[in-house]
């Protein structure tokens, strides 16, 4: 909770003592010192430096037109040291292989070299330069290579790439031409698209954007690619170009249909939107201040998406027995169980007041102070809650400690009246620390109110007899 959320250990105690629930702070402490480290290691990173084993000056990119090249060669490699473990790294000559850039995932693929296979896991960009991250050396760095680019996983990306596009498009229809984009992730899984926005994106307004990229995918626009344009004839045209983003004098444009969705844009694309099949937005959430996300899937991952989604509903029409309508069944056993709740919760309370009426007589004086420990046979804790309070109420000038046992687990209550908090210094939460050492357990609290829970049951009666000792 605390390195995940920022959520502090002393508010996860207090809410665990009140549900009877202990923390072990000294293995929590281990854990946090090992996550310490853990950052301190993760941000090491050793780059060592280039081999060199060619006289080609520069790398070209060639993966728009090939996903597969003959007689590449390695013109240098490197080895870094990240997170404890060597990253193999090559630069080719000439690479198929697209670098990450612009939000969108690197590609992965294989180098073969002399009958020799070498995994691409990554492929990333540095100073304009694409490297490869392999999962070992060649044997041989001066042989031919030929390399293959994951063409499953490049059409996947590149067809999520192209729905951001359509979608970035009809952001602007719905919701305005200020929905800009503020960063996109794209894999070949989903998309994650980042848009400047002053509120949530309606219900309505999310069926909109999909009825349109939709009728968009329906139409099977071709892609339009236009390259090395000169910037200054790029902003003629009106294509999209992104406040803050950094443009070279040469600039390449992405156009599906001329009337809807032009833009600046140096990743890969689907050859027409017929190829994304279908669109289908998971989620639309808030950033920042000004800033909206939508996540979203195309082609067989929305396929994927949608045959799940419908599996689901059939097993929940099995279910509650109902192949029509599901959620009406649904809506009836909702309201069936919460009047049961209701009716639960009334016997709890007439139990509870019964309880109360039985345990006034058994209060007794230690010491001029009103006192009662007792085991009670209900495990509701709001209703023992109810009772301590009540009782303290009632009588006053008192100190009542009350066990029972919820889920298989010992839990103990402690109440004490503010006078005798402030006369004689008492603490409740003291208390139940001092008690619960004899469930195996622990808890807290405040001065007037406190619990604890344990593991051990056989414990709780010595547990309550502690309570007497220590007003005593």
């Amino acid at each position: 909770m605390l390195d995940t959320y920022g959520f502090p250990i002393d508010l996860t105690e207090l809410i665990a003592a009140e549900k009877g629930w202990t923390i072990n702070k000294e293995a929590f402490n281990q854990a946090l010192n090992e996550q310490k480290e853990r950052s301190k290691a993760d941000a090491k990173k050793t780059t060592g430096d280039w081999i060199i084993t060619s006289d080609i000056p520069t790398s070209t990119f060639d993966g728009y037109d090939h996903l597969v090249l003959e007689n590449v060669k390695i013109i240098k490699y490197r080895t870094v040291q990240a997170k404890g473990q060597n990253q193999f790294q090559l630069v080719l000559d000439r690479t198929p292989f697209y670098a990450q850039s612009g939000g969108q995932a690197g590609d992965k693929g294989t180098l073969i070299i002399d009958n020799e296979t070498i995994n691409v896991i990554d492929t990333q960009k540095e100073n304009d330069l694409t490297i490869h991250v392999v999962n070992k050396f060649p044997s041989n760095f001066e042989g031919n290579i030929k390399a293959i680019v994951n063409e499953t996983l490049r059409l996947s990306t590149s067809n999520h790439h192209t729905a951001v596009h359509l979608m970035h498009a009809a952001l602007h229809e719905v919701v305005g031409k200020h929905a800009l984009q503020k960063g996109q992730d794209v894999d070949a899984n989903r998309l994650r698209f980042d848009f400047s926005h002053f509120q949530k994106v309606t219900d309505e307004e999310i069926q909109k954007i999909e009825k349109i990229v939709n009728e968009k995918i329906r139409a099977n626009i071709p892609l339009l690619e236009q390259r090395n344009v000169p910037i200054e004839e790029a902003r003629k045209t009106g294509a999209m170009m992104l406040f803050g983003e950094k443009y070279g004098d040469s600039v390449r444009i992405i156009t599906f249909d001329p009337n809807f969705s032009v833009e600046l844009c140096g990743g890969t694309h689907a050859k027409a939107t017929g190829q994304l099949g279908y669109f289908k937005i998971l989620t639309e959430s808030a950033v920042a201040a000004g800033v909206r996300r939508i996540e979203a899937i195309v082609a067989d991952a929305a396929e994927n998406y949608i045959n799940t989604e419908l599996l689901e509903l059939n097993n929940i029409r099995e279910i509650v027995k109902s192949p029509k309508n599901a959620s009406k069944a649904i809506l009836t056993l909702q309201e069936e169980n919460k009047k049961l709740q209701k009716e639960l919760e009334k016997l709890i309370d007439n139990q509870a007041i019964q309880l109360a009426n039985d345990l006034e007589k058994e209060v007794k004086q230690v010491n001029g102070i009103h006192f009662l420990q007792k085991t009670l046979p209900i495990s509701d804790p709001k209703a023992i809650k109810t009772i301590a309070f009540n009782l303290e109420k009632k009588f006053g000038n008192a100190v009542f400690g009350f066990g029972n046992i919820a889920n298989d687990k010992p839990m103990i209550t402690v109440i004490i009246s503010e006078n005798l908090c402030k006369e004689k210094g008492w603490n409740a939460g003291q208390f139940v620390r001092e008690m619960a050492k004899e469930i195996q357990g622990g808890g807290g609290g405040q001065a007037g109110f406190a619990t604890a829970g344990g593991q051990n049951v056989a414990g709780l009666s010595n547990s309550l007899a502690v309570l007497e000792k220590l007003i005593a």
